[in-house]
């Protein structure tokens, strides 16, 4: 249903939390205190047989006992309850459900299903269950479990995680980092990150989505989505599961398979998504857009330091991300040596030395973001001293400010790194919305995420090659694999059609051969055996859909009698 029911839903004007309770600790009483601290300005109402009064508010003892119909309820009531729940939130008019509660299941007989079918059957959607709720600051609304609030800003965050979701909810009040919305969709039920996707792009509040996700459910929906989303706003997403220790908890976690980790890498690029690899670089990629950053130009970084082996560290990371140092001017060259003392590095990183203040600072600052040769600049300190780094930290602001001010048709980003300073310093950075790091490393890493934006947009836009210049297709062996199944009314080719077929499209897989008896497979394997590599032997049936639960699959077989003998078995 997509964005069907979603605005009522995360902008309601009245809410119930069905199982709100007064024990301390309770998801019940922490969801209501949230809803209550929150600041939201709507009604707020609790359903509960056991009390007539919570927090101040007055009870009911269900549903229908309401005395008007609101537009989202949040239930943290036991699974078994919830279908019966959902049915009457339905039969109200109710447009949105947030499900906290776990232990509904998955698939046919499960509360889950029950759940669905009866929140379907009225356009009742659900975010959840088993999550961690939604948060929308800019109305106030805190339906969830979350242990701070967020304030309200530009970037939207979609999480599969609730942990993840806190864990930015906790980031983002620390950095001074606000939020449009955070949804934590837990088993998607119903809402998922596709239908996510579409509501925040076309939000005027958000400038930014986050993701991250663990598995996707409906590939088609959500390449659709994702390319629409991305070509209105940045999208950044992180993916556990990459690898198969992590993919198989992640299917535990929510459900669901997570699939190859190249197939979701080239379905992020295709989409235009910018892909990081944890919570740490997602936190980098959140400062950057919280501070409304434009993408540079291009990847050369002109670095400006006192300290040069500081200096020297960051290029090598630069380097090893597959950016490029600013090759400075001859012209610039010139003005740094007019503008510094002898001793400066004359080569970038311009290292001006440790005992550098401000003036100095901003003599380099002023002429590096007028080379036309640098595509951003990383301002960088080590605290001496000689000179105050939160004096320095004030004039570089100032400087920014200024020339932001002066509304440049595409001024230069700025990033910066206050390296072993003390707390004081964050908050001049905050005021000034300069994404600033605590190490050379995060910085550039933050440089070169804006830089794999610019790239990942360009992509979106990008037309693949036509690949009738490449190759031609045998449609004619396609087409009679295909219709040979149809005619027996099958749905599904077994492994020597699915060969035949991706051979006809020149799309490479695994060798599959036939055999018709053991030592026919023996034979066969020789080929591969002589270059030593392992073979498989499976069973060929067009009866037998999952081939290892029989034991029909017998892997890692590097010897021709290994071979037979496995053949035998099977």
């Amino acid at each position: 249903m997509s964005t069907f029911g979603l605005e009522k839903t995360f902008e309601p004007k009245r809410v119930v939390v069905v199982g709100g309770s007064p024990r301390p600790h309770s998801i019940g009483a922490i969801v209501l205190q949230n809803l209550i601290k929150g600041g939201f300005t709507g009604d707020i109402t609790v359903v509960n047989s056991h009390y007539g009064e919570i927090a101040g508010l007055k009870t009911h003892p269900n549903l229908k006992a309401l005395p008007f119909v609101p537009d989202l309820i949040v239930v943290t009531v036991p699974a078994p309850a919830i279908p019966e729940i959902i049915t009457q939130a339905g039969e109200l008019g109710v447009a949105g459900a947030v499900i906290i509660s776990s232990g509904l299941g998955h698939g046919l007989g499960s509360i889950a299903e029950a759940a669905e079918q009866a929140a379907r059957a009225h356009k009742l959607r659900i975010v959840g269950p088993n999550c961690l709720g939604i948060m929308f600051p800019h109305v106030g609304l805190n339906a969830s479990f979350a242990a701070r609030h967020p304030t309200p800003g530009s970037l939207a965050l979609i999480s599969q995680s609730g942990a993840i979701a806190a864990a930015m909810v906790d980031w983002g009040a620390e950095k001074s980092v606000g939020f449009s919305g955070i949804v934590s969709i837990g088993d998607q039920l119903d809402v998922d990150v596709a239908d996510l996707l579409d509501y925040f792009a076309l939000d005027d509040k958000t400038r930014a989505i986050l993701l991250y996700l663990e598995a996707v459910k409906d590939a088609r929906k959500f390449m659709s989505a994702a390319r629409a989303a991305a070509r209105l706003k940045p999208v950044v997403v992180v993916k556990s599961g990459r690898m198969a220790q992590g993919a198989k908890a992640a299917a535990t976690h929510t459900g669901a398979l997570a699939g190859s980790d190249a197939v979701y890498d080239a379905a992020f690029r295709r989409a235009g998504l910018l892909r990081v690899l944890d919570l740490r670089e997602l936190f980098d990629c959140a400062e950057l857009l919280g501070r409304h950053v434009r993408a540079p130009e291009g990847k050369r970084l002109a670095i400006l330091t006192n300290g040069g082996g500081l200096g020297i560290l960051a290029v090598d990371r630069l380097a090893e991300l597959g950016g490029v140092i600013a090759p400075l001017t001859s012209d610039t060259t010139a003005k740094l040596d007019a503008a510094l003392p002898s001793t400066w590095s004359k080569a970038d990183p311009v290292d001006i030395a440790g005992d550098a203040g401000s003036d100095r600072y901003l003599a380099a600052l002023d002429i590096l973001l007028a080379d036309p040769g640098a595509d951003a600049v990383l301002v960088m300190n080590v605290e001496t001293a000689v000179a105050s780094a939160s004096g320095i930290a004030e004039a570089v602001t100032e400087r920014v400010k200024t020339v932001r001010a002066q509304k440049y048709s595409s001024p230069k980003p700025v990033l910066a790194a206050w390296v072993g300073t003390d707390q004081s310093v964050a908050p001049i950075f905050d005021k000034a919305e300069i994404p600033h790091f605590p190490t050379e490393d995060d910085a550039v890493r933050a440089f070169m995420h804006l830089v794999k934006h610019r790239e990942a947009t360009e992509a979106l836009l990008a037309t693949p090659p036509d690949v009738s210049s490449l190759f031609t297709p045998d449609v004619s062996v396609a087409r009679k694999v295909v219709g040979d199944a149809l005619r027996d009314g099958r749905s599904w080719l077994d492994p020597i059609e699915i060969s035949i077929l991706f051979k006809a499209y020149a799309i490479p897989m695994v060798p599959t051969l036939a055999a018709g008896d053991p030592a026919e497979a023996a034979a066969k394997a020789e080929t591969f055996l002589a270059q030593n590599l392992a073979v498989a032997i499976k069973i060929l049936s067009r009866d037998i859909t999952h081939k290892s639960d029989v034991g029909g699959v017998v892997l890692g077989l590097t010897t021709r009698d290994e071979v037979h003998d496995a053949a035998t078995r099977v």
